[in-house]
């Protein structure tokens, strides 16, 4: 076994244990707490009759390591609940059951995901490409105007809040220019032009926001990497600027930007509210809030699991992709 993949799959270890106590403090954050657990699982118009029905199945009466293991079972290998007149069953990963929608939480989010992913696929390549190019550039022209101009629009993107910018590139965009209707979400297998056109704001929307991050972090590591040794060793012998830059010193720093672009991308799954709401998509984000305002225990917990499992996804391979481009991290 190579020692790229020992790494991997120390990393994928890793993962799952992380996974795994993300579960239980969930579990124990939302079901672990005082008060009438099944009378706020089931909601507010729900007969005590059928509140003693909830209880029943998510076996609140049982000791708490036999409730958490009722709950990882259904995680795992899915779980039968009983709807009065018949029993449904809920396959793997099985994330619970909403009373008061009657859906299948993992059926419910399966519906929402793509939207999400979407927004933040497309987002995520732009926000790499205008942040990172906006960085390196600034680094390269350090000390000039063109420095001075790129520090300047990166500092207004961190400081304008995302619907600012998508209110204003509605109102220029779609109102004043006419150049693109305005968004509504077409789903990708519908249509995938117009899935791309209608989430082109959108997607400016989000990446503005997060490029100014990342131009700031590559001019500073670019800066860093430049300063080294090794660099100016390279322009010693002669290598030309732009292979310097490009080859050397853009490699160098590229871990920190892989480090934040796994915590940005699994954070925005669903985390970006703003951006859906503002646009009317019905992602996760959107969907977590809604279940927030009417107390819909089971979505709540669902929503938090799934945007734990991308958040830990993307750091494990973010570490993965660091080993590629960087091999002494395997040696560690």
């Amino acid at each position: 076994m190579t020692r790229l993949a020992g790494f991997v799959l120390r990393r994928a270890a890793g993962a799952l244990i992380t996974l795994f106590a993300i579960s239980v403090i969930v579990y124990v954050v939302f079901y672990v707490t005082p008060g009438n657990v099944a009378q706020i699982t089931c909601g507010p118009r729900c007969s005590p009759a059928q509140v003693h029905q909830v209880a029943e199945q998510l076996h609140l009466h049982d000791p708490l390591y036999e409730r958490y293991w009722h709950f990882l079972q259904g995680l795992v290998v899915g779980q039968d609940y009983s709807t009065g007149t018949s029993v449904e069953h809920c396959p793997a990963p099985c994330l619970g059951l909403s009373y008061q929608s009657d859906q299948q939480v993992t059926r419910l989010i399966l519906t929402k995901l793509p939207v999400s992913l979407s927004l933040v696929f497309g987002a995520m390549v732009l926000w790499l490409v205008l942040g990172v190019g906006t960085g390196v550039l600034s680094a390269w022209r350090r000390g000039r105007l063109t420095e001075r101009l790129l520090t300047g629009i990166t500092l207004a993107g961190v400081a304008t809040p995302v619907f600012v910018i998508g209110l204003v590139l509605m109102i220029v965009v779609c109102g004043e220019l006419e150049l693109l209707p305005f968004p509504q979400y077409v789903a990708f297998t519908d249509d995938p032009e117009q899935w791309a056109w209608n989430l082109l704001l959108p997607w400016f929307s989000l990446a503005l926001i997060e490029a100014a991050a990342f131009a700031r972090l590559t001019r500073a590591a670019m800066l860093e990497t430049l300063a080294e040794d090794h660099i100016r060793t390279f322009r010693a012998y002669g290598v030309g600027e732009r292979s310097v830059i490009g080859r050397h010193a853009l490699r160098g720093a590229f871990a920190p930007v892989i480090a934040l672009n796994a915590n940005n991308f699994g954070g925005a799954v669903g985390g970006a509210v703003l951006t859906e709401t503002l646009f009317g998509l019905p992602g996760i984000g959107q969907e977590l809030v809604h279940a927030v305002n009417v107390v819909d225990l089971p979505v709540v917990v669902g929503m938090v699991l799934v945007i734990g499992f991308f958040v830990v996804i993307a750091n494990a391979v973010a570490d993965v992709l660091y080993a590629v481009a960087d091999r002494r991290v395997v040696l560690t």
